[in-house]
């Protein structure tokens, strides 16, 4: 077990309460047929097809919400997000609504489709879950006994990145995740950027696309420890900000423990146009890696404005391993 997921069991027990009651609320707001499509058996399979494609998904979408339900719905958001990641998913859902009107209103592209599915019953005792997912979005939450015990897979995009006409025009959901990347970038010595470049082209997506199950990826690139302070600065809010969105005792426990796991373990890489721009011939990829998380960021689609970007865990995604010594301990 890394450093990562032991911090992970010791998260705030407030924030796996305000999520257990925000949960608890809505799905005793539900009817009967309602809570037949939001609550899935916490063993279900489901629970580990994720997927941030336009598609078919189980449970409960916005459209099938009234007013009332739909805050509560909110609620369950607010409960495990901070209020920058409440933005930015709301940001994103109207990033949908653009690509909805662009496609002759395709229900594929419909923003109150966005679903919420819960796997067992909230509860301060025993396991379960809560997904919220839609195109672009995946955000998958594990409780048990009390305490979060994942955050992750944690997916965001956006298509485009930014919005160039009408009355979103300037609206970049993701606009950090780009930023920080060429910011920390352009600080490189030539032969750190050797380093770092793995590759002149970056891929079409990220690698791990949605797999239910990711390991560590090649180990190329540039070392933490072979930064500049300033640098290490960077790359650390880099990592910080794919962590932000999370309520403040998550992206914490998140953060600590990827300072446990050791920072010059932490190794960099990129791929693609080193240059900021639009077009076919700015598209770039990164990631950043430790013994215990791997995060995966690509822009190269639509011209290079179409942001796809992942938090993964190597063996905490869904609590798994966390949920199989816990009824280890049970059984035992």
């Amino acid at each position: 077990m890394t450093a990562l997921m032991i911090l992970c069991m010791s998260t705030l027990g407030a924030e796996a309460e305000s999520l257990t009651r925000a949960s608890q609320t809505f799905v005793a707001s539900l009817s009967e047929e309602q809570r037949e499509s939001a609550v899935l058996d916490f063993d279900d399979a489901y629970r580990f097809d994720w997927h941030y494609f336009p598609r078919v998904r189980r449970g409960i979408p916005f459209k099938e919400l009234d007013d009332a339900q739909h805050e509560l719905a909110m609620g369950m958001l607010q409960a495990g997000l901070s209020d920058l990641g409440v933005e930015v998913v709301e940001q994103l859902r109207i990033i949908e609504g653009i690509l909805y009107e662009l496609s002759g209103q395709s229900p594929s592209r419909d923003p109150d489709m966005f679903v919420f599915t819960l796997f067992g019953a909230p509860a301060d005792t025993g396991a379960w879950a809560l997904r919220y997912e839609g195109h672009h979005i995946s955000l998958n939450w594990t409780v048990v006994n009390g305490r979060v015990v994942s955050s992750s897979p944690q997916f965001l995009g956006s298509n485009p990145a930014e919005v160039f006409d009408g009355p979103h025009a300037g609206l970049r959901p993701l606009a950090p995740l780009q930023d920080l990347a060429f910011d920390f970038m352009e600080t490189l010595s030539a032969e750190q950027r050797e380093a770092a470049v793995v590759a002149d082209r970056a891929p079409n997506d990220i690698f791990t696309v949605a797999e239910s199950r990711v390991e560590r990826l090649e180990d190329g690139g540039i070392r933490f420890a072979a930064l500049e302070e300033a640098q290490q600065e960077l790359l650390w809010g880099l990592i910080e900000a794919f962590a932000v969105y999370l309520a403040p005792g998550l992206m914490e426990s998140r953060l600590e423990g990827v300072k446990a796991d050791g920072r010059d373990t932490i190794s960099f890489a990129w791929m693609g146009a080193t240059e900021r721009g639009i077009g076919p011939a700015y598209g770039h990829y990164y990631r950043v890696q430790g013994p215990g998380f791997l995060i995966e960021y690509d822009n190269i689609q639509n011209n290079a404005n179409h942001i796809h970007a992942v938090w993964r865990e190597f063996d905490g995604d869904f609590g798994r391993d966390i949920i199989a010594e816990h009824r280890a301990a049970v059984a035992h």
